[in-house]
């Protein structure tokens, strides 16, 4: 803090949305802003209930958080509503004026296109909306009306408040194992999906950033095609527990051990400067609900020191259930 960067480090799934909002709660946040689209679902557990936003920020959990959606966001007008009704939170969220937003028509490529059906899209639009963008056509949030209580400059708002200070989350989506660039090529997103791109999409820029947070989860998952280095047949995931659904489509994720040299990738392409361990109890049972290091078994502590030697960063957060405050904070 006050700026910190939250990404993740393999194919999306990490968990990412339970940290955020732990750490809206615990540091008591001032701003968060959310880059990406409506093709990522970040989940929240919170008193009870179970949040999958694809648009507002898992910030949302403080009351007293400001939330904002970056430039570089694409706005699926309809799920946004949905979602600022759901959480309660339209008296302080905003979207940046130039915002691009998804259509109909967007998704209807999307289901159509052959191409892109082979390699995995969730099916909302993303690409083509990225696409038209691409050529200056797009629709801007700025021309929406049901958009028009939003609007925001959210570059203007988000670097007031690191100049004066503030808590600052930059909220990354999917994992940096599906960018654009980075990723494994053809089958990623449509957008770079690094700490570098997140600032870009807010509008923050690097010598702002306090520190960067990728986030792991214990194992690894990815949907759709693409290779998965290690995976397991789903029969053996199912035994494991490591076998999941995703939030967002509801399809059904491939499943991997934790791979460290993916993970090494990940920290280097980020910048990493601390680290966060999600699901832990799922390799490690005994450990659900634990909230101390010290209560941890050796095992699961040896998994965590082993993580710290071979990526050289601390794992300063450790997820260890589902409900929000179901981590172990090891940071000062």
């Amino acid at each position: 803090m006050p700026c910190t960067v939250v990404v993740g480090g393999f194919w999306g799934d990490e968990g990412k949305g339970k940290i955020v909002s732990y750490m809206a709660l615990k540091d008591k946040v001032d701003v968060c802003v959310r880059v990406g689209s409506v093709n990522a679902a970040h989940t929240v557990w919170f008193e009870g209930k179970r949040y999958a936003l694809h648009m507002v920020p898992s910030c949302f959990v403080y009351e007293k958080c400001r939330l904002l959606i970056g430039a570089g966001a694409n706005v699926h007008i309809a799920k946004f509503l949905e979602e600022v009704e759901l959480t309660s939170v339209k008296n302080r969220i905003g979207v940046d004026r130039q915002a691009s937003v998804i259509e109909e028509k967007h998704a209807e490529q999307d289901r159509t296109s052959a191409h892109l059906r082979g390699l995995g899209t969730t099916g909302w639009g993303v690409g083509p909306a990225i696409e038209e963008r691409v050529r200056r056509t797009a629709k801007l949030a700025k021309d929406v009306p049901e958009l028009q209580p939003y609007l925001a400059d959210v570059a203007l708002e988000v670097n007031n408040a690191i100049d004066s200070g503030k808590k600052v989350i930059l909220e990354g989506t999917q994992g940096l194992m599906l960018s654009l660039f980075h990723g494994t090529y053809p089958y990623v997103t449509g957008r770079d999906t690094s700490a570098s791109a997140v600032c870009s999409e807010a509008g923050v820029g690097p010598t702002k950033v306090d520190e960067v947070l990728v986030v792991f989860k214990s194992f690894m998952t990815r949907v759709g095609a693409g290779p998965l280095p290690g995976e397991i047949p789903k029969e053996e995931a199912v035994k494991r527990g490591w076998f999941e659904v995703a939030a967002g489509t509801g399809r059904e994720r491939r499943s991997a051990p934790f791979n460290f040299e993916v993970a090494k990738r990940a920290v280097m392409v980020n910048g990493a400067t601390q680290l966060a361990l999600t699901k832990l109890d799922a390799l490690y049972p005994e450990c659900k609900g634990v909230r101390r290091y010290d209560d941890l078994p050796k095992g699961a502590k040896g998994f965590v020191e082993e993580i710290e030697r071979q990526l050289g960063v601390p794992v300063v957060l450790i997820g260890t259930g589902p409900d929000v405050l179901d981590v172990i904070d090891r940071r000062k």
